[in-house]
């Protein structure tokens, strides 16, 4: 009878341990902040700003275009969707979060970077964008007269840039995200960038099979130490969305991985980090 009983609790705990492990990983995996991953799913996802808050992201990318004085959300020319606009998905929602106005228990961890693509004209576009985010000021990271000012969500321009409206500027609340190709080009406007980036095939072309190439490896970890020395985080846009491609990206200290697969990169990422913890 001992016997037996000892057979079944050595059973019992052999079900309990990786059932235990399993709700500890899920659990880790919805609380923790996932400092390098990109959400970029504007146009993919019904919920865009959600579903990336969901999965844990703190850099997020919107495309808009100046439409009518309205900043509208869309990937391509936006004909019909006036209504989804920049403030009504982004803007009022993250207010909304920050103040606990929305009733919902908190989703976000802080800061947050919104990245935001500008699609249309890009001066006439940013000063719509200048009026509308004053309105937020208070929850923005800003460049006042000479001094960068860290708030809850920082908001940084790619696509059409409106570079020298920036530069000339010493009060605003936006930044830009450089061209990771030109990283050593102008190396003066520190608190002009926040990013570097650009497409995955200008440095490399590998899909993911067989071994990273060495010279693609080496160009693209001399480009990252590049950006890194002046400050900046370093994303590719456009990379294979795979597995193998996101460890490399991050073994050669690629800041950011852009991804429109949230749960995928989201699980990615927590294996890595629990298995980073387990080996040290």
């Amino acid at each position: 009878m001992m016997q037996a009983a000892s057979f079944c609790l050595k059973h019992l705990k052999l079900v309990l341990l990786p059932l235990l492990l399993f709700v500890a990983f899920k659990s880790y995996s919805q609380n923790i902040p996932l400092i390098n991953a990109f959400a970029h799913n504007d146009y993919w996802h019904k919920r865009p700003l959600y579903d990336a808050l969901d999965n844990g992201y703190t850099h997020i990318e919107a495309d808009i275009y100046l439409r009518h004085g309205k900043l509208v959300v869309a990937h391509l020319l936006p004909l019909f969707k006036r209504h989804r606009t920049l403030e009504r998905l982004y803007l009022d929602p993250l207010a909304a979060y920050i103040n606990g106005s929305n009733g919902q228990a908190p989703h976000m961890v802080y800061p947050v970077m919104l990245m935001i693509d500008i699609k249309s004209e890009a001066n006439k576009t940013y000063a719509a964008l200048s009026a509308v985010l004053e309105k937020y000021k208070s929850i923005l990271s800003g460049y006042e007269d000479g001094v960068f000012i860290q708030r809850q969500i920082t908001i940084v321009i790619t696509g059409h840039k409106p570079f020298e409206i920036l530069k000339s500027q010493q009060n605003r609340l936006a930044f830009i995200d450089e061209d990771l190709l030109k990283v050593q080009q102008d190396t003066l406007a520190t608190n002009v960038y926040q990013t570097a980036s650009c497409k995955y095939s200008k440095i490399i072309n590998w899909n993911g099979n067989g071994i990273f190439p060495s010279l693609q490896k080496k160009r693209l970890c001399h480009y990252v130490d590049m950006a890194h020395r002046y400050g900046k985080k370093v994303r590719l846009w456009a990379s294979p969305e795979n597995p193998a491609v996101w460890n490399e990206l991050l073994d050669c200290g690629v800041d950011l991985i852009n991804t429109d697969k949230l749960p995928e990169l989201k699980n990615f990422l927590t294996r890595r980090i629990a298995f980073s913890a387990n080996v040290k």
